[in-house]
């Protein structure tokens, strides 16, 4: 960033390098900001609640109003369940279904393994 790269490297790093500061830093920014992210969205929701969307079309559309607790409330209930249920059907009857077969061939400290490659997400 032309002007103040160096100074928010500096800044974000504690110092010319990274240190124990950076470490601390970092731990504390990957444990505020989801409580952070979360804040955000309930003042979203909230704000969306009292004055309503926009309605580009002009429709009236205070027929068509769903209540939102009871009706997307349950819904989301459901399905949190229903995905809970089959990630523990998933990890309890067949816990080897997404694990590589090559993890069962017995270590040999004295050769390196052709087949070493990275996981899948860090080959996107």
């Amino acid at each position: 960033i032309p002007y103040i790269g160096k100074t928010l490297v500096y800044w974000l790093w504690g110092g010319f390098s990274v240190s124990n500061a950076t470490l601390s830093r970092f731990f504390v920014l990957h444990f505020v900001l989801p409580f952070a992210i979360v804040a955000f969205v309930v003042i979203h929701l909230l704000f969306l609640h009292e004055t309503g969307s926009n309605n580009p079309l002009g429709i009236s559309s205070s027929t068509t109003l769903i209540p939102f607790h009871t009706y997307y409330t349950v819904k989301d209930v459901v399905g949190f369940v229903f995905l809970m249920a089959l990630l523990a059907f998933i990890c309890l009857f067949s816990p080897n279904l997404l694990t590589d077969p090559e993890n069962y061939i017995p270590a040999n400290p004295l050769s390196t393994p052709v087949h070493i490659q990275p996981e899948w997400y860090f080959l996107l």
